[in-house]
């Protein structure tokens, strides 16, 4: 056995952060097109040690990641990216920067492909896990982003038992983005995923009586025990991480709250559907 996997750090819970860290390695592995079980002979460590951590349970020193990235042949700027992030303190918290495309972040799509529950809320425009390829360029003004979330939404189609809630506000329903046809399309689109199984969603009305939680937005994720939910807003340039268990808890009351001031799913989509009926009626 690997000397470092009888330390008392080999083995641990692991963090938002250090699954980041994982994930990222695993993809240079298989960049380079290297078996786990080749990876770990040619450095001379057990399949336990890059396994763990690749799942972000055990840590290692950047030496030896620097020795791995090494090892898989990793192209410098991508090397400097991923030593980066293994020097960065794990604090339970931290703030990724978009690049143009907030939906390919490698913490985004690996925690929500792994989540058991996803529960989002957006004040102002439909969540992007509900919405049209149209309405997202409509949004964006960026058809790589569009697309970048319509691959992101089939993605989570294959994640079994994953339960999503999301909380829509009235005035998503009530601001015209793009056209009348692609807010038809999109009303048409929040009726049909209300009726999905493992999908619900929770309109806010505007009569509603106004609270804190209507601000801003925010989701939360859930995984099975003893991974940490994981809570993150998303701003016009970077996307904030948060799984330190006392901020966590304000995104918990947060949804909590939305969940008590929101319609019920069959009345939510009875409006969503009354909505894609006025714009049908609307001229372009």
């Amino acid at each position: 056995m690997d000397t470092d996997d009888k330390n008392t750090n080999a083995a641990r819970v692991s963090s938002a952060h250090s699954r980041e860290l994982g994930e990222v390695l695993r993809q240079a592995r298989q960049r380079a097109r290297m078996s786990s079980s080749r990876a770990a002979n040619g450095l001379g460590w057990s399949l336990g040690k890059l396994s763990k951590l690749e799942t972000g349970t055990r840590g290692t020193s950047v030496v030896e990641i620097a020795t791995l990235l090494g090892h898989y042949g990793t192209e410098k700027t991508t090397r400097e990216q991923i030593i980066e992030l293994a020097r960065e303190p794990d604090t339970g918290g931290f703030l990724r920067a978009h690049h143009q495309i907030p939906d390919t972040l490698v913490t985004l799509s690996a925690h929500e492909c792994a989540a058991e529950s996803i529960t989002a809320y957006e004040p102002l425009i439909v969540p992007s896990l509900a919405q049209t390829e149209d309405y997202a360029y409509a949004l964006t003004g960026n058809r790589n982003l569009a697309r970048a979330r319509m691959a992101r939404q089939q993605q989570l189609h294959t994640v079994e038992g994953q339960r999503v809630l999301l909380f829509v506000h009235e005035a998503a329903l009530r601001s015209v983005v793009g056209t009348p046809t692609v807010m038809r399309e999109q009303m048409l689109r929040l009726a049909l995923m209300g009726g999905w199984e493992q999908i619900e969603l929770r309109l806010i009305l505007q009569s509603a009586a106004v609270d804190a939680a209507f601000g801003r937005p925010a989701t939360l994720l859930t995984f099975p025990e003893p991974i940490r939910p994981l809570a993150y807003v998303e701003t016009d340039t970077a996307t904030v991480f948060q799984d330190d268990p006392h901020a966590v808890a304000h995104y918990e009351d947060k949804m909590l709250r939305l969940h008590s001031l929101a319609l019920s799913a069959d009345m939510s989509r009875e409006v969503f559907a009354s909505w894609a009926d006025a714009y049908d009626r609307k001229p372009e």
